[in-house]
């Protein structure tokens, strides 16, 4: 073949010319990666000591304040694939779309990589990994998770963990201190309900405890349930509903309502018995304490009447109900299940309090220490059962109920699932069914 002076056609034959040529290329080139001008030449070292990659998709609620989901997207989850070199794609839908948007990815084998739902998702165990690494990644950094979270989210015959429990919401009272000061009685109890029920529905403000197959009702009325010692079922998981406690319940509930209510709460949505309470009328309603932001925010002329108190009592006993729990579960089908346990087991001890969300609407505290940021304390009131006095809440919250004596603390929206946190530990007669 006959030689040429074009480098390119030469196929490997060089004259002593252009080998010289070209190994003074090479060494001006490595003179400028040594020199500190590395990087401008060939760009980052970008994977370097990362073993994550491609995409990462999430799917949760719309939360109900907006700049949570502009933090959730925008912030957190965008600095975090920067970071792991993932690429974080979230979809927000509305929350009661959940349950059939997890059963569908779940029948088609396919969907995004971490679901997020408002309560766990025990009948989807099989389509699911088991999050023991992520629980245990997390105890690790905070501390052993709670009663709550464990159980709700463990299932002790298969040893799986099916859903990781990102926090839960308490579900206290929220009623009018200036109606049940006129009727002259607290809802400290189930009967002082039942008694002051007439006497506030004639005066044109009725009780709110809604009877409709939606989540705000199926919440307060299992919580009403279980202070009359009925079950759905036991610890042993024997169906245990059909019992002399539920009859009771049942028939007291009816009274209550027969007294104290209007049919309204049959065809309720999640939103009506906050519009219920906003709207003057109602005088008592099972709610999160966010039932008492708007209000606040507004400044609705009765927001400083809203009170919280605890669960009323019951004749067995004050056990409440967590309002809803944020739990996370990744697919057996999931595309990138490594990132998706990082970013699980990252997003719930790295939060830094400057990113969070400032809206005066955000109820929404962390759930771990090393996440913490202070919320908005609410300004409704706590009623010690024990005095004629009315405390401001203090710096915490206890997630449903405590002891009436027990000093009074500052209400959050949401409470730990594990313990070591700067909140304290909800007491057991928060823990749900």
């Amino acid at each position: 073949m006959a030689s040429s002076d074009d480098p390119s056609r030469r196929e490997g034959r060089y004259d002593r010319r252009e080998l010289i040529r070209r190994a003074g290329v090479a060494g001006l080139s490595i003179g400028v990666a040594g020199s500190g001008f590395g990087q401008a030449f060939y760009g980052p070292l970008r994977f370097k000591g990362r073993w994550l990659k491609g995409d990462l998709t999430i799917i949760q609620w719309a939360h109900f304040v907006p700049a949570y989901d502009k933090w959730f997207t925008d912030v957190w989850s965008k600095n975090w694939g920067q970071k792991n070199d993932v690429q974080v794609h979230v979809d927000l839908i509305l929350n009661t779309l959940l349950p059939a948007r997890a059963a569908a990815e779940a029948a088609a084998g396919s969907g995004h990589d971490l679901f997020f739902n408002l309560s766990p998702q025990a009948q989807l165990e099989d389509q699911v990994i088991d999050h023991v690494e992520i629980v245990q990644e997390v105890q690790r950094k905070v501390g052993k998770i709670g009663v709550v979270g464990k159980k709700a989210t463990y299932n002790p015959k298969t040893k799986k963990w099916f859903a990781f429990a990102d926090n839960f919401v308490p579900d206290p009272v929220v009623w009018r201190h200036d109606y049940w000061n006129g009727v002259g009685i607290a809802p400290s109890t189930w009967d002082n309900v039942r008694k002051a029920a007439p006497k506030l529905k004639a005066a044109g403000h009725p009780i709110g405890i809604g009877q409709s197959a939606e989540l705000d009702s199926n919440m307060a009325l299992i919580a009403f349930m279980m202070c009359f010692g009925a079950y759905v079922q036991d610890a042993k998981h024997r169906v245990t509903i059909k019992s002399k406690h539920t009859i009771e319940a049942v028939k007291f509930m009816a009274d209550i309502f027969k007294s104290g209510e209007t049919d309204e709460i049959f065809g309720w949505q999640p939103a009506s018995n906050n519009n219920f309470l906003y709207s003057g009328k109602g005088s008592m309603i099972l709610n999160a304490i966010s039932a008492t932001r708007t209000p606040e925010d507004l400044g609705l002329p009765f927001a400083d009447q809203l009170y919280i108190y605890p669960i009323p009592k019951g004749p067995v006993q004050r056990l409440g109900l967590e309002h809803v729990m944020g739990a996370y579960s990744i697919w057996k089908f999931a595309q990138n299940i490594p990132a998706a346990k990082k970013f699980m087991s990252r997003r719930t001890f790295r939060r830094p309090r400057s990113s969070w969300p400032t809206s005066r609407s955000t109820t929404r505290t962390p759930s771990w220490r090393r996440s913490s940021t202070t919320s908005r304390p609410s300004r409704a009131r706590f009623r010690s059962s024990g005095s004629r006095s009315w405390r401001r809440p203090t710096r915490t919250s206890r997630a449903a109920s405590t002891r009436s004596s027990r000093r009074s603390r500052r209400s959050t929206r949401s409470t730990p699932a594990f313990r070591a946190t700067r909140t304290p530990r909800s007491p057991r007669s928060s823990a749900s069914s």
